[in-house]
């Protein structure tokens, strides 16, 4: 047994669905999980090359398997039916992963160097920002968490950003629509409490390097920093285990995961602590 299965032994068998998982920090929560024994449902909006490579890599690690699904996840129906092929796979789904997440590119490929006003935005991007990041999230969660509420167990884990990004110049309406995410969260973990699911925000803690930033040599977030997208794989284990069961409501960053310690003491330190008017201002 490795020693990722022996300290996440629950992961063995677990089914999970995880949007935008063919690249970047989807693809490296998947390939963690997949190493872990998970069986996963990889969403991408369109089939292709990089969702193909990403599920083949899925396949040959752990005891899991992995499929690949597509949906625009700013479409209802095609969350349904991405959920219904999760099912007749795998039975069930076990742990919601909505990572799918469209950024500031949308509006500019020069949004980080030259920022776009909010009133100079093209009101398409704006609206397939929010689709994706607020809808998106919601109509993954809407097609799964029924049958998660029935069997009496479930996790919904939803990819987020730090907070200095949501107010940031500029980033609207990136920023705002993870604003938006933690909010509907807090909320969630409220309407779910007492049924055996759970709800969490997760982040990197820093701009990452994926696509949502411009190609470039001297790619970097506008904190002058840049952490690899492998840092999701810090605490999304812990996050589908079943010893995070019963914690719910969190926000958990995982560059403050300190992988020297227990997960358990890991997390706690990874999490913020969690107060009753947040304050993002």
């Amino acid at each position: 047994m490795s020693d990722i299965s022996s300290t996440y032994p629950s992961l063995a068998g677990r089914t999970i669905m995880v949007t935008g998982g063919s690249r970047g920090l989807g693809r490296e929560m998947v390939l963690a999980l997949a190493e872990a024994g998970a069986s996963l449902a990889v969403v991408g909006s369109r089939p292709g090359p990089a969702l193909d490579a990403t599920v083949a890599e899925a396949n040959s690690l752990g005891s899991g398997k992995a499929i690949a699904l597509t949906a625009d996840v700013a479409d209802y129906a095609q969350c349904e039916a991405a959920g219904a092929a999760a099912a007749e796979a795998f039975g069930h789904v076990d742990v919601l992963i909505n990572n799918a997440g469209l950024g500031m590119r949308r509006v500019s490929e020069t949004f980080n160097t030259e920022p776009t006003r909010f009133w100079e935005t093209d009101p398409t991007a704006w609206k397939d920002i929010i689709d994706t990041n607020i809808n998106g999230a919601f109509n993954m969660a809407r097609a799964l968490v029924p049958g998660m509420v029935a069997r009496g167990f479930g996790k919904v884990i939803n990819i987020s950003t730090s907070d200095q990004t949501m107010v940031r110049r500029g980033y609207a309406p990136y920023g705002p629509s993870k604003a938006a995410l933690e909010a509907v969260s807090r909320v969630w973990a409220q309407d779910l409490a007492g049924t055996g699911v759970d709800v969490n925000v997760y982040l990197p803690g820093g701009a990452a390097d994926t696509d949502l930033l411009p190609p470039s040599a001297d790619k970097k977030g506008a904190d002058g920093n840049l952490l690899p997208a492998a840092i999701m794989r810090r605490a999304i284990l812990w996050l589908a285990d079943d010893q995070s069961n019963g914690k719910t409501g969190g926000r958990y960053i995982a560059r403050l995961w300190d992988e020297a310690l227990q997960p358990s003491e890991a997390a706690a330190a990874s999490c913020q602590p969690t107060i009753a008017k947040p304050a993002i201002m």
